[in-house]
C-alpha cells in the first residue's frame, strides 16, 4: 500500500537517520523540516545545441525560473512542479526536450561536482563512476566539442542507460568505457587533466527524492562502502596528471563517507591539497567541511562499542584538521534542494612519477586486437567515399560496423599513444585501444550500407551541415511545414533537383537555421523521430500533437 504524506513524516521523525543527524549538527529539526517534500522538477539547457535560446524562452514561458548559484555553461532551472507532475502540452513539450538532448533533468545540487570541476576546452578528463550520465554531458558542455570525457561504468546493467543518455545529448567528446574504477587502465599514459569521483553511497541525503532512505539507511552501510570509496579516489589520484583536479562528491551526509575518506587520502598523499570549495561554487548556499564526529550505532546513536577502521575516526593532525573546512556540506535547509558533499583535490604540480622499470616490451604480433565491436579509425578508402558523397574531410571519424562516429582530435591521440598495462611492467605499443574496453565513442553521424554513405543520422544533422559541400538542398518554408505536418509530397512536387537523387538527403531551408534529413525514394520522407518533429512543429508554431496521433 503506497504511503500518503503524512506517512513519511511519521518514518522521518521516528527514523535511524534523524538520530544520526542530531548527532551531526545542534539543529536536526530544522533539517527534517526540509527533507520530506519531494523535490521540484530541475533541468539543465544544452548549450552546444543551436537553439538554445528557445529552450530558455519556452521555460520562462512555463514559468519556471533559473537557478541563481548555478555558474556552469549553459543555465539550469526550476520548473514550477514536482518531479514528473508536468501535464498537457507542458509534459509532452519537456519530454521532447530532454529526449532529443536540449535538455536534462537533473536534480540541481548534482550539478555542482561537475561546476567543480571546471573542465576546459581540450581537457582529458575522467568520470570515474559515470551512469546514468547526467554529470558527463554536463563535462562535455564545459569541453565545448573540445578533449575527451572518459565516462566508465563497473555495472553491466547500467551500461546501456550511460550510453543512451551520452547518445540522447548529442556531444561529440565523450568516450564510454566499462571498468571496475578501482582498476581503470592508465590510458592515456600521460593521465588525466581532471578527474570525477562520484562516489557510490548510501545516499542519505535523497530524502526528497527517495523517501524509502527513511525506512533503509543505516550507519553500518556507510562503513561497509568506506573502504570502496578510498580505493576509488586512490586510482583516481593516480590516474591525475601532475597539477591536476580531482573532485569527490557524494549524495550522503554520512562523516564517514565524506570527511573520513578526505581525510584518509590526505594522510596517504602529502602532494595533495584541497582547494577551498569556496573559490569555486563561492554562489552555493552551504557549510564547510567538520572535523569531528562521533561513532554511531545502527541506531543512530553514540556509541563505542562498534568496529571500525582508523580511517574512519575524526582526525588527530592538526594540519589535516585545518583542511577538512575547506570541503562543501549542503544540507536540504540550506540550498531547498537535496543534500550533497564535495571535496576538490589539487595535485601538486611539482609532483614526479615515480619511473617504473619496463621488463616486457610487447610486439604488434604479441597483442590481441581490440574486441569485435571496438570502434575503430575509418580507413583511406572510407575517408575518400564520405569526401566523394558529402563533400566532408573529416579525420576525427571513427567507424563501428555500418555506423561512422565523431569524436575529437583527443580521443585519436589516445588511441594512437603508447600505453603499458595495469602493473606498468609490460609496454603495449599504441593504435589501438587495449587494455580498455570501449563501448561508445563520440556521435553516431552517419549509416552506411554496402560502404557507401546510406544516410545522415538526424541527431548529427544540425551539426553536420556546416561541415558538408554535397547531400544537401535548399527548399521553402513551405516544404519544410508540409513533411512536418506529417505530408510525404512527391519528390517532383518539391523540386526537380529532387528528382534525381534517390536515398538519405538533407533539407535546409532558405534563409534559416532549420534542416530535415530525408529519405527520397518515390515520395520524401522525414527521417527523425516523432519527438524530434515535436519541437520542430513547436518553434514553428505548429500543432504539436497530430489529430492521428492523438
Amino acid at each position: 500500500m503506497s504511503l500518503d504524506e503524512r506517512s513519511w513524516e511519521t518514518i522521518a521523525s521516528e527514523s535511524v537517520l534523524l538520530n544520526a543527524v542530531s548527532n551531526w549538527r545542534d539543529d536536526s529539526d530544522k533539517w527534517l523540516s526540509h527533507s520530506i517534500e519531494r523535490l521540484s522538477e530541475t533541468v539543465r539547457v544544452n548549450p552546444l545545441r543551436e537553439d538554445k535560446e528557445w529552450v530558455e524562452n519556452w521555460l520562462e514561458e512555463i514559468d519556471a525560473k533559473k537557478i541563481n548559484w548555478f555558474t556552469g555553461v549553459g543555465s539550469a532551472w526550476t520548473l514550477p512542479f514536482e518531479r514528473g507532475k508536468a501535464e498537457g502540452d507542458v509534459k509532452v513539450i519537456l519530454s521532447a526536450l530532454h529526449e532529443t538532448g536540449r535538455l536534462t533533468r537533473q536534480e540541481a545540487v548534482s550539478m555542482i561536482p561537475a561546476i567543480a570541476l571546471d573542465a576546459q576546452p581540450g581537457d582529458l578528463v575522467l568520470d570515474m563512476c559515470a551512469s546514468p550520465g547526467s554529470k558527463t554531458t554536463q563535462i562535455a558542455e564545459h569541453l565545448n566539442e573540445k578533449g575527451i570525457v572518459m565516462a566508465n561504468e563497473v555495472v553491466n546493467s547500467r551500461i546501456n542507460t550511460l550510453v543512451a543518455n551520452t547518445k540522447r545529448h548529442g556531444a561529440i567528446t565523450p568516450i564510454i568505457v566499462h571498468h571496475d574504477g578501482r582498476f581503470i587502465p592508465k590510458v592515456p599514459q600521460t593521465g588525466f587533466d581532471k578527474v570525477l569521483v562520484d562516489a557510490p553511497c548510501t545516499g542519505s541525503a535523497t530524502t526528497r527524492k527517495n523517501p524509502d532512505v527513511w525506512n533503509k539507511w543505516l550507519p553500518s552501510g556507510g562503513r561497509a562502502l568506506h573502504k570502496l570509496q578510498l580505493e576509488l579516489l586512490t586510482r583516481a589520484i593516480n590516474l591525475t596528471k601532475p597539477g591536476g583536479r580531482i573532485v569527490y562528491s557524494t549524495c550522503s551526509l554520512d562523516p564517514i563517507e565524506n570527511e573520513a575518506v578526505v581525510a584518509e587520502i590526505l594522510r596517504k598523499f602529502d602532494y595533495l591539497s584541497l582547494i577551498p570549495t569556496s573559490k569555486l561554487i563561492d554562489k552555493v548556499p552551504g557549510r564547510e567541511g567538520i572535523t569531528k564526529w562521533p561513532n554511531l550505532d545502527d541506531k543512530g546513536s553514540i556509541s563505542d562499542q562498534e568496529q571500525v577502521d582508523s580511517s574512519m575516526y575524526p582526525p588527530s593532525e592538526n594540519e589535516i584538521k585545518k583542511q577538512l573546512p575547506k570541503c562543501l556540506r549542503i544540507w536540504n535547509d540550506d540550498v531547498d534542494a537535496g543534500g550533497f558533499f564535495v571535496a576538490v583535490f589539487s595535485k601538486s604540480s611539482n609532483y614526479e612519477e615515480k619511473e617504473i622499470d619496463i621488463d616486457r616490451v610487447l610486439n604488434e604480433d604479441q597483442i590481441k586486437p581490440d574486441e569485435i565491436g571496438f570502434p575503430q579509425p575509418i580507413d583511406s578508402a572510407t575517408s575518400e567515399m564520405i569526401e566523394e558523397n558529402l563533400g566532408w574531410k573529416q579525420e576525427n571519424l571513427w567507424k563501428r560496423g555500418k555506423n561512422i562516429l565523431w569524436s575529437t582530435t583527443e580521443a585519436k591521440e589516445i588511441w594512437k599513444s603508447d600505453r603499458s598495462k595495469r602493473s606498468g611492467r609490460t609496454f603495449i605499443p599504441g593504435n589501438r585501444w587495449r587494455p580498455l574496453r570501449v563501448i561508445h565513442l563520440g556521435l553516431l553521424t552517419l549509416k552506411l550500407q554496402e560502404n557507401k554513405v546510406e544516410r545522415i543520422v538526424g541527431r548529427a544533422a544540425t551539426k553536420i551541415v556546416p561541415e558538408i559541400g554535397l547531400g544537401k538542398s535548399e527548399v521553402s518554408s513551405q516544404v519544410i511545414d508540409e513533411l512536418l505536418m506529417g505530408k510525404e509530397p512527391p519528390a517532383y512536387e518539391i523540386s526537380l533537383e529532387l528528382n534525381k537523387i534517390r536515398g538519405g538527403h538533407i533539407l535546409v531551408e532558405e534563409n534559416q537555421d532549420t534542416c530535415l534529413p530525408v529519405w527520397i525514394g518515390g515520395r520524401v520522407s522525414l527521417m527523425i523521430s516523432e519527438q524530434e518533429r515535436r519541437i520542430s512543429r513547436a518553434k514553428r508554431k505548429l500543432p504539436i500533437i497530430l489529430d492521428e496521433e492523438e
